[in-house]
């Protein structure tokens, strides 16, 4: 009996994970105890951010929040942190939280506009380089005031939806019947050819839309959960943060835009698949077809939701309310006029964001364990040692590097809190500024506050230096926000969004793996990076 139950708690402990994974994460627990006793809490704090990078790098094995989860916990339970210093992190960044439980939600319930909007575009367009860039440009549009993550998940069903209705037609299965859209066992081989350039054809899209997310969401408060945690800590707003980023932000999206016109034009990295002409026909008689079947009432819900969506930029833009609350009044406009009243239909809603918020709180205690012992202090001493377009060529490959490989949102994290904190030292040495580099930065950092009424109370000469550092600083953050948005599209580890698509029920259906995403992301990641470090350099 002791044994089967000992095989039963083995088998439920992180469920299907791999065994390699699950006796990895085990000898992690084990291990890092005796280094904290040992060795001190310096060096095992360094031993467990590798290890919780592991479990962000193996994402695919086993979604990070169990396995990061209980290696943050131990080091909760050993003293490596405190509960009060995780309570402290999590509610210095309680904004992004709402952001994450509230935005995310309330564009769920616009996914009708948004599907009918890609829809369209698909079925409509002819064009295959036209169809992608419209798919890079819109969806860059989109993450820039709403989530990414949803606009994917908007692009995703659109796709899925068309591939399923003609797989079924092809195989001759009714919507009704179970059906494996991976098999094609029962297609002549003049149907699995056009089929195989229609898989070819959305891989590209899919990979096209996903980079927008990534184009638009460097851009704004809102495209990017690292973005709000950024804007504030650095006390930017909407259009603040947007005009900081413009120097960056607009050099690669034009070039990721002329990527994605390149790519297609030249067929290169396995773009260029085409829709034929008979899967093209048939889609769009579905297509309208389906819209024929919708009726006055579903034409209504697209006007609110686009209503709504208007309200949604005017709200950011100025700022008439923190990013959380504006996207839960969208929640209250749309269930409201939309007839939206179960309970579970708005449950629905909140599942895509709560384990990623939750994630986000266990970030928090790594970033806690951080601040506590001063881990990253080495790094971002040397890194500001260095003068000029080199301090900020630094931060830029340094969080670019980190986040292919785990989360931005993570690696953000930690460097912009623990570059405030360095700055915050710089501002403390300087003579006559009437308080601690502490408080002189939180004022100059207060979203409600103007920063040059604060120099203008304190004496020229230091306002002179408190000017500097602060420039400085500005400049910092963005190379922080760039480094982690931009060149973290080389692999799904580091967004969020590929990572969904990846691992969503079209991916194998439209054999899209792990390499070949890799593969086709490599044009954008190096344009785009390489545009993103010199614009860094020679533009802020």
């Amino acid at each position: 009996m002791s044994n089967s139950f000992m095989r039963a708690f083995a088998r439920n402990f992180l469920g299907n994970a791999p065994g390699w994974y699950k006796w990895t994460i085990i000898a992690f627990l084990l291990a890092n105890p005796v280094l904290f006793y040992t060795i001190g809490p310096f060096i095992t704090g360094w031993v467990l951010i590798g290890e919780f990078i592991f479990t962000l790098a193996m994402a695919l094995k086993c979604y990070p929040l169990p396995a990061g989860g209980i290696l943050t916990f131990e080091a909760v339970a050993i003293g490596m942190t405190h509960p009060a210093a995780v309570y402290h992190e999590t509610l210095k960044n309680f904004e992004v939280i709402l952001l994450l439980v509230f935005m995310v939600a309330g564009i769920f319930f616009m996914k009708d506009f948004l599907q009918f909007t890609f829809t369209r575009i698909l079925v409509r367009v002819r064009s295959k380089i036209l169809i992608s860039f419209l798919f890079c440009f819109i969806g860059a549009f989109l993450s820039a005031f709403l989530d990414a993550l949803t606009v994917t998940a908007v692009i995703i069903a659109v796709a899925y939806a068309f591939y399923d209705v003609y797989h079924r037609f092809v195989s001759g299965m009714d919507m009704q019947s179970a059906h494996d859209l991976t098999s094609d066992k029962t297609l002549k081989d003049v149907q699995q050819q056009e089929l195989k350039e229609f898989r070819g054809f959305l891989r590209n899209l899919m990979m096209h839309g996903a980079v927008g997310t990534a184009l638009g969401g460097v851009c704004t408060l809102v495209g990017e959960p690292q973005n709000l945690l950024i804007g504030s800590e650095m006390g930017w707003r909407f259009v603040p943060f947007f005009i900081h980023m413009a120097p960056v932000s607009m050099p690669v999206l034009t070039v990721g835009l002329l990527t994605c016109v390149t790519v297609e034009k030249w067929k290169l990295f396995g773009y260029g698949s085409e829709m034929s002409g008979n899967i093209r026909s048939y889609l769009l008689e579905t297509a309208i077809r389906m819209e024929s079947e919708r009726g006055r009432r579903w034409t209504a819900k697209l006007i609110v939701q686009g209503l709504t969506g208007i309200w949604l930029m005017l709200a950011l833009a100025f700022h008439l309310a923190a990013v959380g609350i504006i996207g839960l009044s969208v929640i209250i406009l749309l269930t409201t006029f939309n007839g939206v009243v179960e309970e579970h239909q708005l449950g629905h809603a909140f599942e895509e964001a709560l384990p990623f918020t939750a994630l986000l709180v266990v970030f928090f205690a790594i970033v806690a364990v951080i601040h506590d012992h001063h881990l990253f202090s080495p790094i971002i001493q040397y890194v500001l040692s260095l003068r000029g377009h080199m301090q900020l060529a630094g931060f830029y490959i340094a969080n670019g590097l980190l986040s292919m490989i785990s989360d931005n949102v993570f690696v953000a994290t930690v460097y912009i809190s623990e570059t405030k904190m360095h700055m915050a030292e710089l501002l403390g040495h300087i003579p006559d500024i009437g308080m601690s580099g502490a408080q002189l930065m939180d004022r100059l950092t207060n979203s409600h506050g103007i920063r040059s009424d604060v120099l203008a109370l304190m004496p020229q000469h230091a306002a002179e230096q408190v000017r500097i550092i602060m420039h400085q600083f500005d400049n910092l953050a963005v190379a922080i926000n760039t480094g982690t948005n931009i060149p973290s599209i080389a692999t799904p580890n580091g967004q969020a969004a590929f990572l969904f698509l990846l691992t969503s029920a079209l991916a194998p259906a439209i054999r899209l793996s792990y390499g070949r995403m890799v593969m086709q992301a490599l044009p954008y990641t190096i344009s785009m990076s390489i545009t993103g470090l010199l614009a860094t350099c020679f533009f802020l």
